[in-house]
């Protein structure tokens, strides 16, 4: 309609000029200041025909377009605001500006940040992407740089989610939206009790509840798994529901109400299969003949990060012969864990770590034929089999919490009766 409109308005201009209205008294005389128009337009014509002489283009006073990059691991923002173009003293300042709002030791592999300059080439803003959901917007005025923080406005839905297992976990939920992250999620729900690598079989069934976040329409990522529960062959269904213990804290248990989380994981991998398992009598797949193996392999492609099952202190980290790059922690309750076989080792001797804290990569050093994790734990100095290794669970539903939790655990689980059941179950295997 806009369009239509200023055509109209065009066509009324034409039929309204003093040069429209016909003449009806004779021939008109043509005057000099009507002559300058054709003289201008002919000797354009001529200049753009004679060779060598053009007419150029009037410049565009539009603003450079902005640069992009994304910062890769181990880089300093520093080093990818180089990659744009921003000189070692426009980067300092930034950098002094964010600091005030940022960790800059802290940057994630991903995060995206942006440059736009002025029409004179001067950084005039720059733009900083943590995620779909944050970014920081910093531009100079006279006394330094300005920084605020954008949030984008998020619609928080809640979804039901069940599937069956066909081949592994991870593979069955990749048909969902962001299905890796979905079953990172769901995993380190479960990842005190139950094994994936070994456990798992296929027929087996999951379902879940989950926060679903939403920036415009789109679907963003997932938040907060509200119940979940896994259904393996032979065993009760495994259960954890999110529960508030106290003001603006809540914790993961199960359905007797026992804290999930444990003293120890069950592996120190995500997404992986066992392929030679705890034994006194093996044969060796280099050196030959039957000997004992005190330790669960677990095949991974090379670099995949290895984490502490457990809290603890590095006891020993470097080259340990057969075993190549190795790592091993000392415990609470006369524990030890070792990893064996690493390509990089991220701890040194005397730090203390943190469960699922990253100690290593999966790799083939030492006496190995291809990429694996070789995992063992000792109890008072004597080597145990880690799947079968019972650990001190977590603190409880507090006592004047539990009536509550019982009602709160058997609503969701109506809900997920209604929204997702469990498939009949197959035949035993």
């Amino acid at each position: 309609m806009r369009r239509d409109k200023m055509s109209s308005s065009r066509h009324g201009d034409a039929q309204t000029g003093a040069d429209a209205r016909p003449d009806r008294t004779g021939p008109r005389s043509v005057g000099p200041m009507k002559l300058v128009p054709s003289l201008v337009i002919a000797l354009l014509l001529f200049l753009a025909g004679a060779p060598g002489v053009g007419v150029s283009p009037a410049r565009s006073h539009e603003a450079p377009p902005a640069k992009e990059t994304v910062i890769r691991p181990g880089e300093t923002l520093e080093r990818a605001l180089a990659k744009v173009g921003v000189s070692r003293a426009e980067a300092r300042n930034v950098v002094r500006a964010l600091g005030s709002h940022l960790n800059m030791r802290h940057l994630r592999p991903g995060e995206r940040i942006g440059v736009t300059r002025s029409q004179n080439g001067t950084l005039a803003r720059l733009t900083y992407w943590r995620s779909p959901l944050e970014r920081y917007e910093a531009h100079p005025e006279r006394d330094g740089w300005r920084v605020r923080r954008v949030l984008t406005p998020v619609q928080t839905k809640v979804a039901a989610v069940s599937a069956t297992v066909r081949g592994s976990l991870f593979a069955s939920m990749e048909r969902f939206e962001n299905g890796q992250l979905l079953a990172a999620k769901f995993v380190n729900l479960f990842e005190w009790d139950f094994d994936f690598a070994a456990d798992s079989l296929p027929g087996d069934q999951f379902r879940l509840r989950v926060e679903k976040r939403y920036a415009h329409g789109s679907f963003i990522e997932y938040g907060s798994i509200l119940v979940a529960q896994y259904r393996s062959a032979g065993r009760q269904a495994l259960t954890a529901i999110r529960f508030p213990v106290a003001a603006g804290e809540w914790a993961y248990f199960d359905a007797a109400g026992r804290s999930v989380r444990k003293m120890f994981l069950r592996a120190p991998l995500d997404f992986t299969r066992i392929t030679s398992g705890f034994s006194h009598a093996r044969v060796h797949p280099i050196l030959g003949g039957v000997r004992p193996h005190l330790a669960i392999d677990y095949a991974a492609p090379a670099g995949t990060a290895v984490r502490a099952v457990a809290d603890g202190v590095v006891l020993s980290a470097g080259w340990d012969e057969g075993n190549g790059l190795s790592v091993t922690l000392r415990h609470a309750r006369g524990y030890r864990t070792m990893y064996n076989h690493l390509s990089k080792l991220n701890v040194r001797r005397g730090q203390r770590v943190h469960q699922r804290q990253i100690i290593g990569r999966v790799g083939s050093t030492g006496l190995a034929t291809g990429p694996h994790l070789d995992y063992r734990i000792m109890k008072d100095g004597r080597f145990v089999n880690p799947l079968n290794e019972r650990f001190v669970p977590g603190e409880p539903v507090p006592r004047s919490r539990r009536v509550a939790f019982q009602r709160y655990l058997s609503r969701f689980l109506k809900q997920l009766d209604l929204e997702a059941p469990f498939a009949a179950q197959e035949p035993s295997r």
